[in-house]
């Protein structure tokens, strides 16, 4: 969903916070996870960070990922993550245990 939110171009943190939902501490941690894995890069003006998708590639792998699983919209729309809804009769989806690095 982070990675989402970046297909339209770069964004300040607090306006990933805003459209991903994801709170700030988390968010932070997530956005060094995928600096670290070179899927966004950032970019400091004053206080603020703004980050962007780190290239086409990256932009060409999140685009096929939306279309598979929903967009950022629409999954902000369906309520709860997956996470919460997996069970027994629910398997996890791919996107639950994906982690960049080590």
């Amino acid at each position: 969903m982070i990675l989402a939110t970046l297909l339209d171009g770069e964004r300040s943190v607090g306006e990933i916070e805003a459209a991903s939902g994801v709170c700030q501490p988390a968010l932070s941690q997530q956005l060094a996870d995928l600096r670290k894995g070179e899927a966004v890069e950032a970019r400091r003006q004053s206080r603020q960070v703004y980050y962007r998708l780190a290239g086409d590639d990256v932009r060409h792998c999140v685009r096929s990922l939306c279309e598979l699983f929903g967009s950022a919209t629409s999954a902000a729309a369906a309520g709860p993550p997956a996470a919460s809804r997996a069970g027994p009769d629910r398997p996890a989806t791919a996107a639950q245990f994906a982690r960049i690095g080590g």
